[in-house]
């Protein structure tokens, strides 16, 4: 019987417990996916980040906290005051994972923080916090139950995640303040919010790399959409 492949999900990171640690959604939609989930070291050791993507068939860019301006090269305290919480080592990490698993061609999947650091490190730039500098009536910012649906978005026709999950209205749930501003060299846009934000970009030039700003490790227990997002991913994985 073949392996199942092995899927690498960069950790998140709890300042105030001191711990790297992972929520069971990740793990629990890439196994019924049919892959092995294990969650990487927080390392931006360039050999180990090599050796880790020699050793894996795929990759999930979890979410987390936001993103660090500077790594946009955005110097301005204002920008810096809009934010939350930064985890400066998980961007380190990412400038060098993301673009060594882009050369190796690992299928890649970002969600949330994953999609926005996909961007920036391509050359995008992020909305530091929407309520503030993109006011609209949709409301991004979900309250829990976070596997229930907060808004709908439109995917677009001819995309790869509308021949996953079909083209049109689609209702996902929502946790971000933070979202694309200007989409990065190289990627195309697959899904937008009615208000006009970014949800969901493709990689044409990758075998698979696909990034969301919803949330499938929370859903995919009820909603069928986003089982089929972990199941591109892993499918591509086994390829």
């Amino acid at each position: 019987m073949p392996d199942k492949p092995l899927i690498g999900c960069v950790p998140l990171v709890d300042y105030a417990r001191e711990s790297l640690w992972m929520l069971p959604g990740y793990f629990d939609a890439v196994t019924e996916a049919g892959g092995v989930p294990v969650m990487l070291p927080l390392t931006s050791d360039p050999a180990a980040i090599s050796q880790l993507v020699g050793t894996l068939d795929g990759l999930v860019v979890t979410g987390g906290q936001d993103v660090d301006p500077a790594a946009y090269d955005v110097d301005d305290p204002a920008a810096a005051a809009l934010c939350g919480e930064l985890c400066r080592e998980r961007d380190a990490m990412e400038a060098l994972l993301v673009p060594a698993a882009l050369e190796r061609d690992l299928p890649l999947l970002g969600i949330c923080r994953g999609l926005q650091a996909l961007n920036v490190v391509l050359g995008g730039t992020l909305w530091q916090d929407l309520p503030r500098q993109l006011a609209s009536e949709v409301e991004h910012h979900g309250k829990a139950p976070y596997e229930n649906p907060v808004h709908e978005v439109d995917v677009l026709p001819g995309t790869p995640l509308a021949a996953c999950v079909g083209a049109g209205a689609l209702p996902v749930n929502s946790f971000h303040h933070q979202a694309l501003r200007d989409v990065a060299p190289g990627l195309e846009v697959m899904a937008t919010a009615p208000d006009g934000v970014v949800e969901a970009v493709w990689r044409p030039a990758s075998r698979f790399c696909w990034a969301v700003q919803w949330h499938p490790e929370f859903s995919h227990a009820v909603d069928e959409p986003s089982r089929k997002i972990f199941s591109a991913l892993v499918d591509a994985a086994r390829g």
